[in-house]
């Protein structure tokens, strides 16, 4: 598989089916792969070759479907095509394992966590060849998480195995058949018929039983259900837990006297405790709720082991009893089991952030005072410290999340009805299980459920659903309505019932009711003729649902108090509105609520990278030269060189330092080896092999802050110096490829300045060329060069950047003021500012045009050119040495200038050996020293720079300099010996500057510090030569390249190229 679609080593095979695929009414018989990254097709009939590959995090669409056209098919849409697999010997299985997959995906994009194999599964006794290890992990973590939703257990809870039983129930002394469930910490038990029981026991509680012979099971199952043995029959219930509240007690060590949220919920201490008779009717009806739900704990228990069935759900939708509703919420959410296998946790983390500052505690602070204001339990100290630490700790335990707004409103209302440790755990239940990526940065759980209850208005709703989308009102009422449970738009005593029953039902009753408030005023907003008027309409429906039994005192609504008008509308029940969100919208089931939620997890996740993608081609400036569509294309490619990266895990510091909730433009970032990839396939400057290093240079380029990454707005500009712009901006590009931070000391380097050349006392640590180079320069010019740019910098400017990087600076503003003055400075960058280029820098740059001109059409005609230029440059730079002021310092003596590297400041004698040092290149270790004794024989030396006892002067007769049309100036290369390949070079290069070795001079030559060329004398010189102008001025597409990208990280073959439609990049 591997070998077919060109995948490396990395990518895993989970299963392959045998199926067609559709191409115009023709079916392929071929083989569908599926890979933990990829989907892939594979046909070859009747001598036509179908090679399909497409990337999971490209779907943008997945279904299966039966239709006329394409009976039972599985339907797969990107932003590129659309593809119909069909005739699959188990299309059920099929489409269950592409969903799993294209979930991975979308959780790969959310929040960057890519697959990881699960070591800890069992293998199976009689293990099935034709199953993968990872189709088996799969399957695993399905059922899994089916498990933990349908009982609400903690995250890392895993099933161990399942089997039909029957459980004796003592409340109806019947058999009920169903599913037992057994994992590490719970057995539990779900009825075949949906209401008629569920059973969780902790098998912390369990007990040793009392009477044998309590099971009954079926004759098949080889395990039967022992839940019965703990039976929460009415005498055994008694010695369980009265409450989850009585337990904490044992191990509450958080402040229990000095703060009192820590025992007891906010209403307990702001609420006057008047008896219940003195509240008249709604007292009665209060204390009527308490005594059923009493009974109901008698017949069916009480605790995380209460016998869970119809009843339960027909006392909770009459409304749970202020006084039971804490414990309660604790029980149907889960988060009672959590908070007992964490005694102490909360107190930990509370301890732990205390005094901990970041981005999530600023939020908090801001939004302490706006939730719940006109509650008296908010209006004081008491309950806005209580509401810090429970936010505070949950940003402290999940820094993914950190905080979200819509999160204190929630909070707030948890901390009314339970302690902070319980409303801790509450919350947890809900950001992490219950309403699934909800509280992250971009809302991605809201956004799935509004596209679910479009779906839900279009088919339960069609007259409403064309009026709301011309409306736009569905997208402006659905995140308030789902991220706060109704709690900021209805008023407080209303809301809180809704909560109840989500805590038990789940985000399926949010969806009926809100079906039920927009079926209750389709009239009215099928006459609105703006969004305006339907939200008005909307919010004084919600204003006026009110709960008559309510015993609080009543709550100012501030909502109400903007939407209230002269004739306020009828008042609305809250128990009557959800009846008939029961009665009318009980179809929908908790299964197909997950089956829509990944299909539109796909849309809106696709959705979110559509807009960061725009973002961020927004954020490139518009002189960058490069179209809209051209930057959208490139984007494309550089996020599948990212998630590359997390694929098969070769660059695991990218994956690693993605953050989701960082600015689009730095949420995908690659490093120098993914940007080496991509520089060889996009750039118009192909070098051969000679293209490695000049990418590892461009890297250093345009990595300004040091951290060995780039992101996609410096790849597009350099990118942009190398396709538009004239010649001055492309030689200007070039140019600083070619001198320090792009030109690495390393690759500067000679011969004879290896590592063991350099004193132990050395203690600069800035690049010798570096500090050569200052030397030519003014101090305005040096002022003028950008940071990045000096690798010579004191400690004091290292120390500075990296203040900045890791935001530990201290807030001065003239720090911030010099930062802004220095890059209005690089933007003023004229070529005036470019820092001259001594010998090393310019031979490198000739030994780089020489590569680039060696695929040329006009390969000839560029040597000669770039002959006679260098030429011309050496004698220039020659001629500078003359008026090149410098201060006057004591000569060295010889054995220092032979056995040093070019010293840092430049010596007395200007009359110094020239000879370019190439032989150390990394690429001519093999071929230069071959032509260190061959060439000086063979070729015409034509430049000398002067020989170490001073017999060269600059203005020195050149040999065959003026006649250009001699036969050996057709491959005129200047570069140094040993600095190119054996086959880089003929037998009739002629090496410019250089000379033959003299008996007092160690072989290979130093270089010559003195010597020096300007960007303008480059610049004017190339001028001269209309070939060199013409290669450079010429226009290269690079959609053509940025296609040609895809196909290479495809590995399609030509044969198949024209049978598949343009497969997503």
């Amino acid at each position: 598989m591997r070998k077919q679609f060109g995948m490396p080593e990395g990518e895993k095979l989970v299963n392959y089916y045998s199926c067609s695929y559709w191409k115009g009414r023709v079916p392929r018989q071929g083989w569908l792969y599926l890979t933990v990254n990829h989907l892939c097709f594979y046909s070859f009939l009747l001598g036509k070759e179908v090679n399909l590959v497409v990337q999971w995090v490209d779907i943008t669409h997945l279904e299966k479907n039966a239709t006329l056209l394409f009976p039972e098919s599985i339907h797969v849409e990107t932003r590129d095509q659309e593809l119909f697999f069909s005739m699959f010997l188990n299309i059920g299985e099929t489409f269950k394992l592409m969903e799993q997959l294209a979930n991975l995906a979308m959780r790969q994009l959310l929040d960057s966590e890519g697959f990881l194999e699960d070591k800890a599964l069992p293998r199976p006794i009689r293990p099935h060849r034709n199953i993968s290890a990872l189709k088996r992990d799969l399957d695993a973590r399905a059922k899994n998480e089916c498990y933990r939703a349908t009982f609400r257990l903690p995250r890392d809870e895993r099933l161990d195995g399942h089997t039909s039983c029957t459980l004796w129930t003592p409340f109806n002394k019947l058999h009920i058949p169903g599913q037992m469930f057994i994992s590490n910490n719970y057995i539990c038990f779900a009825s075949k018929e949906e209401d008629a029981c569920h059973l969780i026991i902790p098998l912390r509680e369990k007990t040793p039983s009392k009477q044998p012979g309590g099971i009954v099971g079926s004759r098949k199952a080889s395990v039967v259900d022992p839940s019965t043995e703990s039976s929460p029959a009415p005498q055994e219930v008694s010695e369980q837990p009265a409450s989850p509240a009585s337990p904490l007690n044992s191990h509450q060590s958080f402040c229990v006297q000095e703060v009192p949220t820590a025992s007891q919920g906010l209403l307990k201490l702001f609420q006057k405790n008047s008896p219940m008779e003195d509240l008249g009717a709604k007292g009665a009806k209060e204390k009527m709720k308490e005594e059923s739900w009493h009974i109901h704990f008698f017949e069916y228990g009480r605790g995380v082991c209460m016998y869970r069935t119809a009843k339960t759900r027909a006392l909770v939708l009459k409304g749970i009893p202020e006084s039971l509703r804490g414990e309660l919420w604790l029980l149907f959410s889960g988060a009672w089991n959590e908070m007992e296998t964490h005694p102490g946790y909360y107190t930990e983390l509370v301890e732990k952030s205390t005094g901990k500052y970041s981005l999530a505690t600023e939020e908090i602070e801001r939004d302490l005072h706006r939730s719940m204001p006109e509650h008296p339990a908010f209006q004081n100290e008491l309950g806005i410290a209580a509401l810090r630490r429970v936010l505070t700790a949950y940003a402290f335990r999940n820094p993914t999340i950190g905080y979200c707004q819509a999160m204190n409103i929630v909070t707030s209302v948890l901390l009314l009805y339970g302690s902070e440790e319980e409303a801790f755990w509450l919350l947890v239940a809900l950001c992490e299980r219950m309403l699934p990526d909800y509280y992250n940065t971009r809302v991605v759980g809201a956004l799935v459920d509004q596209g679910i209850f479009e779906e839900l208005t279009r088919d339960f709703l069609p007259q409403l659903s064309e009026k709301m989308q011309d409306l736009g009102v569905i997208s402006s009422i659905s995140l308030s309505w789902f991220l706060t449970l109704f709690l900021s738009v209805m008023p407080f005593e209303s809301a809180v019932v809704i909560v109840d029953c989500f805590f038990y039902e789940g985000i399926k009753v949010i969806l009926q009711v809100a079906l039920a408030i927009l079926d209750a005023n389709m009239e009215q907003l099928l006459g609105c003729s703006d969004e305006g008027e339907a939200m008005t309409v909307l919010g004084r429906y919600l204003d006026n649902v009110v709960n008559k039994q309510s015993v609080s005192p009543p709550i100012p609504h501030l909502h109400a108090l903007l939407t209230s008008g002269d004739d306020p509308p009828v008042e609305v029940d809250i128990f009557e509105l959800l009846k008939v969100s029961y009665e009318k919208f009980s179809s929908l089931r908790a299964e197909d609520i997950e089956q829509m939620r990944f299909k539109q997890r796909l849309k809106v996740i696709q959705s979110l990278e559509d807009t960061a993608k725009r973002s961020v081609v927004r954020a490139i400036p518009v002189d960058i030269g490069f179209s809209i569509e051209e930057l959208e294309d490139l984007y494309m490619v550089f996020k599948a060189k990212h998630l590359a990266s997390q694929y098969w895990g070769y660059s695991r510091m990218v994956a690693s330092r993605r953050d989701p909730s960082l600015p689009y433009l730095e949420q995908y970032r690659i490093d120098a080896s993914q940007f080496q990839e991509l520089f060889a396939s996009l750039t118009p400057w192909a070098c051969g092999s000679h293209t490695p290093v000049l990418a590892g240079r461009m890297f250093r380029l345009l990595d300004k802050n040091k951290d060995l990454l780039i992101n996609f707005k410096e790849f597009v500009m350099g990118m942009s110096g190398m396709y538009h712009g004239d010649l001055t901006e492309k030689l200007k590009v070039l140019y600083k490829l070619h001198l320090p931070p792009a030109l690495s000391p390393e690759e500067a380097e000679s011969a004879l300045e290896a590592a063991h050349y350099f004193t132990e006392n050395s203690s600069s640590e800035a690049s010798p060329l570096a500090s050569d180079l200052d030397l030519f320069l003014p101090w305005e010019a040096q002022e003028a060069v950008p940071q990045e740019e000096q690798e010579g910098s004191g400690s004091e400017d290292v120390q500075e950047k990296r203040g900045e990087e890791k935001g530990t600076s201290s807030p001065d503003y003239r720090h911030y003021l010099r930062m802004w003055a220095k890059e209005k400075e690089v933007q003023k960058e004229t070529i005036k500012d470019l820092p001259k280029m001594n010998q090393e820098q310019f031979i490198e740059l000739c030994k780089t045009l020489y590569n680039m001109f060696s695929e040329d059409p006009m390969e000839q005609d560029l040597y000669h050119a770039i002959a006679t230029v260098a030429s011309l440059l050496l004698r220039i730079g020659e001629v500078g040495k003359k008026f090149s002021a410098r201060t006057v310092r004591k000569p060295r003596d010889c054995a220092t200038e032979e056995d040093e590297p070019p010293a840092p400041e430049p010596h007395q004698d200007t009359a110094r050996e020239h000879q370019p040092p190439a032989a150390g290149d990394p690429q001519a270790k093999a071929g230069g020293h071959m032509h260190l004794g061959k060439v000086p024989h063979e070729s015409q030396v034509v430049v000398e720079a002067g020989s170490g006892e001073g017999e060269g002067s600059p203005s020195q007769p050149l040999s065959d300099d003026e006649t250009k049309d001699d036969m050996s100036m057709s491959s005129y290369s200047v570069v140094s010996t040993g600095s190119l390949q054996c086959e880089d070079l003929a037998d009739d290069t002629v090496l410019v500057g250089g000379e033959a070795c003299s008996p007092t001079v160690r072989t290979g030559g130093t270089v010559d510090t003195d010597w020096c060329i300007s960007f303008e004398q480059i610049l004017a010189s190339i001028l001269t030569e209309s070939v060199l102008v013409n290669f450079f001025e010429k226009r290269v597409d690079i959609a053509l390249k940025i296609k040609d990208q895809k196909k290479v990280e495809r590995q399609f073959s030509t044969a198949s190229d024209h049978e598949q439609p343009g497969v997503s990049g």
